[in-house]
């Protein structure tokens, strides 16, 4: 789909998002109280890589999946500044 982005670069941005997502993941996970800015910050991030990997080796399932994700955590991280703001 995106042939100016070299296939191994793609790649690397591919497990690096897939390595953001597993850690967030084990994060929210693993912390008693999970900050959602790193939590939700952290998917965002993974997912957008991972966007990338698959713009260039298209796979239309994970894609959409990608768009869905970082959604999640458009949404998470919203909820995060309105509860931070109403908060102070």
């Amino acid at each position: 789909m995106i042939a100016a982005i070299d296939p191994v670069l793609a790649n690397a941005c591919g497990f690096v998002g897939m390595g953001c997502i597993i850690g967030a993941y084990a994060y929210m996970t693993g912390a008693a109280r999970p900050n959602p800015f790193v939590q939700h910050g952290v998917n965002l991030l993974g997912a957008g890589l991972l966007t990338i990997s698959l713009l260039v080796n298209t796979n239309w399932a994970s894609l959409v999946l990608e768009g869905f994700w970082a959604a999640i955590a458009l949404w998470g991280l919203t909820k995060a500044v309105l509860a931070k703001r109403n908060a102070q």
